[in-house]
C-alpha cells in the first residue's frame, strides 16, 4: 500500500494511481473561474475534486448544476460531507468510463478541472467525442502537453495539434510551478481554456487522421519516406512537397494532400 501512496491530506492517504497532486495556491482557481461565464442557469462539471479546494470556490460562483467525477470514493465522500450544496452531485465514476448521455438533459456543460496528467489525453477524446454537450471550459494540464496542443509548426508540432485545434479554440493561460500543488509534480503545469469550434467536414474524416499520424511517423523523415512506408501512393504529389517534413506543414495542406492522395 505504502507504494501507492505518496502523502496524505486530512487524515486520507493520496494514492500515486490516481495522480492525485493537490492544487494549493487560491490565484489559479481565482484565474480559471474567471475565464468562463457562470450565471444561475450554467451546468459546471469537474473531473477529479480531491478534497475540494477548487470544487468549494465553484459553489460560491451562480449555477445550476456542479457535477463532480471523483473515481476515489475516499475524497468523494470527504467533499460530500465537508462541502455540502444542494446543486452538487458527486459521482463515484472514471469519468473515461461514463456514458455522455447523461449530459444532454442539461446542455451546454462548461468543464473546470485539474485534470489527471497520465490520462490528459484520453480524457480530450471523449471531449471531443461529445463536444457539441460542452460550451467552454479551463483545464489544469501539463505544461509539455498544453504546448503540443497549441502548437502550430515546429518542435512539439504533431498530430494532437492538428487533432484538437480541429475541433476546439485554445488559448494558453497561467503557467504552474510544481509549488502550487500539494505534493508537487515533477513538472510544470498550464492552465488552458477551450471552446468546441465549427469543425469543417472531411472526406474519409477517419482516414485523414490516420494518415495525418503516418505523416509524422518518424518527425525527421521527410512526407515522401514516411508516406512510402505505409504504401500511400505518392506518384501524384509534386516532389517539392514530398520533400518538406510534416512539421513544416499546416491544416490546409494536409487536406489538398489528402485530396490529391484521394482523388482516382
Amino acid at each position: 500500500m505504502a507504494k501507492r501512496d505518496h502523502g496524505s491530506a486530512h487524515g486520507i492517504a493520496l494514492k500515486k494511481k490516481y495522480g492525485q497532486h493537490f492544487l494549493r495556491a487560491q490565484i489559479y482557481v481565482d484565474h480559471m473561474i474567471a475565464q468562463v461565464r457562470l450565471t444561475d442557469e450554467s451546468s459546471i462539471f469537474e473531473i477529479g475534486c480531491g478534497d475540494g479546494f477548487l470544487t468549494r470556490s465553484i459553489q460560491l460562483q451562480p449555477c445550476a448544476r456542479l457535477w463532480v467525477f471523483e473515481i476515489d470514493p475516499s475524497w468523494a465522500a470527504y467533499v460530500r460531507a465537508t462541502y455540502p450544496d444542494p446543486r452538487m452531485t458527486i459521482f463515484e465514476d472514471n469519468i473515461l468510463d461514463v456514458d455522455f448521455a447523461r449530459f444532454e438533459t442539461h446542455t451546454p456543460w462548461i468543464l473546470l478541472a485539474n485534470l489527471p496528467y497520465q490520462v490528459t489525453f484520453p480524457i480530450l477524446h471523449r471531449l471531443q467525442q461529445h463536444r457539441a454537450l460542452l460550451k467552454e471550459g479551463v483545464i489544469m494540464v501539463q505544461e509539455e502537453v498544453a504546448q503540443k496542443i497549441v502548437k502550430t509548426q515546429g518542435r512539439g508540432y504533431g498530430f494532437p495539434s492538428l487533432y484538437f485545434q480541429h475541433f476546439f479554440e485554445w488559448k494558453l493561460l497561467d503557467k504552474v510551478p510544481p509549488t502550487a500543488f500539494y505534493p508537487p509534480p515533477k513538472v510544470e503545469s498550464r492552465l488552458l481554456y477551450f471552446k468546441p469550434r465549427e469543425a469543417a467536414s472531411i472526406t474519409d474524416e477517419a482516414g485523414f487522421w490516420q494518415f495525418i499520424k503516418r505523416c509524422f511517423a518518424q518527425p525527421r523523415r521527410t512526407l515522401k519516406n514516411n508516406l512510402q512506408s505505409f504504401h500511400y501512393d505518392v506518384t501524384k504529389i509534386p516532389e517539392t512537397t514530398l520533400l518538406l517534413r510534416a512539421q513544416q506543414m499546416h491544416m490546409d495542406d494536409f487536406l489538398k494532400l489528402w485530396g490529391i492522395i484521394n482523388n482516382p
